[in-house]
């Protein structure tokens, strides 16, 4: 199997071509390890996804509603890692 391309913007990993932690296109799985970088053990949960983002000209990713590359707002990813960890445990997912 191919190896994904993948990027990284402020501390989680999405494929390329989608910023999607969880591609059924590109058949990458990214959960395991953002959820390790954060301190979490990893569980089935939701994957979650990178709001529109541009690339800078030096190459890091910045979101496009607020220009920034270090955005709390869209790149809070422990925080959505949280509910969506949260949303697994009530769904019964362990």
């Amino acid at each position: 199997m191919a190896e994904v391309a993948t990027v990284e913007i402020n501390d989680a990993i999405f494929c390329q071509p989608h910023l999607k932690e969880v591609c059924t296109a590109c058949n990458y799985d990214g959960r395991e390890e953002n959820d390790s970088f954060y301190g979490f053990d990893p569980i089935d949960r939701e994957g979650i996804d990178a709001p529109t983002s541009s690339q800078t000209k030096d190459g890091e990713w910045q979101c496009k509603k607020h220009g920034s590359t270090t955005c709390n707002q869209c790149y809070g990813w422990k925080k959505q890692i949280t509910r969506a960890r949260t949303a697994a445990k009530k769904a019964g997912k362990k």
